[in-house]
């Protein structure tokens, strides 16, 4: 095998690797994960707390909780879950996602169950479920550009935008 033939792999590789990362630093992917386990701890819980009533949609409110932790655990943090032979298939099917991709996803799961029982319990039980989206969005946004950069985008418009008055005015006259 020559060096050329070694090299290929490792090339084709690394785009795959650089599309999962999207910019984000290891330290705001771990404050990602961590609020999604908070964010499961938390509906896990206030869905069991939501369960015990005799109303069928605080119940039914209760149970999507308890599923939506399930799944937050499932992608964020799959050792929580090494009983399921699917943990880590999920778990790396999940990491591929882009991240305006699981902020939709986490967003959605979290206001869903508080459309169906609006009370403090699924309020504050899906919060930090809805900031881990949040966070997760806003890493889709992307990097804030420098100061620099930005007055040079205003000064061109500036520019452009004089041009346009000058010549519109000579066209008037």
């Amino acid at each position: 095998m020559s060096s050329q033939d070694e090299q290929l792999p490792a090339e084709a590789a690394a785009p795959e690797a650089a599309g999962t990362d999207e910019g984000m630093t290891w330290w705001y992917r771990w404050l990602c994960r961590i609020a999604g386990v908070i964010g499961g701890v938390s509906c896990a819980f206030a869905g069991l707390w939501n369960c015990v009533t005799i109303n069928p949609l605080n119940i039914a409110a209760g149970v999507w909780m308890m599923l939506n932790a399930f799944i937050l655990f499932l992608c964020e943090a799959p050792f929580c879950c090494q009983f399921i032979e699917f943990a880590n298939a999920v778990s790396a099917r999940a990491d591929r996602l882009r991240a305006w991709q699981k902020a939709a996803f986490y967003c959605g799961m979290a206001v869903f169950p508080v459309m169906l029982s609006l009370t403090l319990t699924t309020l504050f039980g899906n919060a930090i479920a809805f900031a881990t989206g949040v966070l997760y969005g806003l890493s889709a946004l992307g990097k804030k550009g420098d100061a620099i950069s930005y007055a040079r985008i205003h000064q061109q418009q500036k520019q452009m935008d004089e041009e346009k008055l000058t010549g519109s005015l000579e066209g008037q006259a």
